[in-house]
């Protein structure tokens, strides 16, 4: 099957609505609750997993950065293989994996097969996501689209919501004296029931066996992004060899490769997993950029924060869930407000978002700078709802701007490298944010420091690279040259709303 026989397919599912939709809908939309729930429920047990399985720092690091980087890199290609063997079909090993995969993280016996069992569960996301947009995206006529798509902004809300308060009640629960175990294993009969349901109401889209993946680019950038964050994870815990210094150092050649061979694959007409043409949309570049700047500061934000909150000051673990819920309740709300607004004033939203951010984050520093022996959750509902907000506020637009202008040949891999930047950006910030965190912690506890002051002097400290990160998204407004409103594709821009 050619390019030229899947054109009047792609046509007639442009037109026609699938009967089933709605329904074939919510089991879409389990599938990413499922996924985006995995997110943020294991950020309130991270403490409780360091604890029982004697976790060091860059372990416990590990447990995030291992699924977000596997996600990340298995975007693209398994993106590409929906298109080749067929969208429901990769949909279902996608599910079916994911759920095995939580299986074995509960079941893990180690951090060796905790993080095994963490990379498998990233890969297996990734297998399933970009398939739930694409399927979505066919089953539903134009007129349609901008509602069904905004229900995964709202999904990605509630995940946000309910993932810290469900961690917290299955760990202070301890269910059959599982202690954090619980948080994985319940994927397993959602996974179960999202296969049967699946199965009988989701449309078989054939594939097209004629299209190929761009094997060499996706080693090449996975060498690339391996090169740059191994180092920044394990590089404390060795004392910073010459190595690792020189791994870094390698991103840049690999990289500058990378798109040397990209551009060779365009010229050749042969598949190339990032189009020339996204790399030379001057939108999509700087707003690409934006995303993965924002992004990097999210996942491990929540990661000291937890730590912060269970580590410096004991809470336990449905304390601490019920002290975030205010970052994620101002996303929720700020996602539906904002998918009323459309393509309206993108850059000024965009803006008003990180502005929000760096007065959350502001808040917050003075608010910890405030904290005694006994911390009152309470003070923490303003800045964390600020944060929620702006994020949410900050989301849509970057995606929207960002896709705007990508002809539409090139939105399935404008939306798939964008989910990749997105999770590569996280892996970063988790390296970062956690190699100024543990250095100074440790050395605050050298110093003589109480416990609580160490944690708090640490944590102060490592928020400026949020408050860093949201100026620069601001500033990457300069850049942008927005397209008429009519350009924008209502509903691309909730292709991966995560909140970490």
């Amino acid at each position: 099957m050619s390019d030229a026989d899947t054109q009047p397919q792609m046509a007639q599912a442009e037109t026609h609505a699938f009967e089933r939709r709605w329904i074939a809908m919510s089991v879409l939309l389990m599938a990413s609750f499922m996924n985006m729930i995995d997110i943020t429920i294991v950020n309130v047990a991270l403490p409780s997993m360091q604890k029982s399985l004697g976790v060091s720092e860059s372990g416990i690091e590990w447990v995030v950065a291992g699924f977000i980087l596997a996600f990340a890199l298995g975007l693209l290609p398994f993106g590409r293989y929906g298109d080749i063997i067929g969208k429901k079909k990769i949909f279902l090993i996608g599910v079916a994996s994911f759920s095995i995969a939580s299986l074995l993280c509960g079941m893990a016996v180690n951090v060796e097969m905790l993080i095994a069992a963490r990379v498998i569960q990233g890969i297996a996301g990734a297998v399933m996501m970009p398939q739930v947009l694409a399927i979505a995206q066919i089953m539903f006529p134009p007129r349609e689209r901008a509602v069904a798509f905004s229900l995964f902004g709202l999904t990605a809300g509630l995940a946000s919501v309910a993932g810290p308060v469900t961690g917290g009640l299955l760990i202070h629960a301890d269910v059959m004296g599982l202690d954090w175990r619980p948080i994985f294993l319940i994927n397993v009969p959602i996974g179960i029931a999202c296969v049967i349901a699946a199965r009988t109401l989701i449309p078989d889209v054939k594939g097209n066996p004629d299209l190929r993946n761009d094997w060499v680019g996706i080693a090449l950038a996975a060498v690339a992004t391996f090169c740059l964050i191994f180092p920044l994870i394990e590089g404390r815990g060795f004392g910073w060899p010459a190595w690792c210094f020189v791994m870094m150092a390698v991103f840049i050649p690999v990289a500058i490769l990378f798109g040397w061979w990209e551009r060779r694959q365009n010229a050749r007409g042969a598949a190339e997993l990032i189009p020339l043409s996204l790399m030379k949309n001057r939108n999509f570049v700087f707003a690409g950029l934006g995303l993965t700047v924002f992004f990097s500061a999210m996942p491990g934000f929540f990661l000291i924060l937890a730590l912060f909150l269970q580590s410096g000051y004991q809470l336990d673990a449905l304390h601490s869930g019920l002290t975030t819920i205010p970052f994620p309740i101002g996303v929720l709300v700020a996602s539906v407000v904002t998918g009323r607004l459309g393509g309206k004033s993108p850059k000024l939203r965009i803006v008003f978002g990180a502005g929000l951010l760096v007065a959350a984050m502001l808040l917050l520093r003075h608010v910890v700078a405030g904290v005694g022996d006994q911390l009152v959750s309470t003070d923490f509902i303003l800045p964390l709802l600020l944060g929620g907000l702006g994020t949410g506020i900050t989301i849509s637009p970057l995606f929207q701007t960002a896709l705007a202008g990508v002809p539409p040949r090139d939105a399935g891999s404008g939306s798939g490298t964008l989910q990749s930047f997105q999770q590569v950006g996280g892996a970063f910030g988790v390296a970062i944010i956690s190699q100024i965190f543990f250095s100074l912690l440790a050395g605050h506890m050298a110093g003589g420091l109480t416990q609580h002051e160490a944690f708090k002097a640490s944590f102060e400290v490592a928020v400026i690279y949020n408050i860093a990160c949201y100026v620069l998204v601001a500033l990457s407004t300069l850049f942008l040259k927005i397209p008429p409103m009519h350009a924008a594709r209502p509903g691309h821009h909730q292709a991966q709303p995560v909140t970490e």
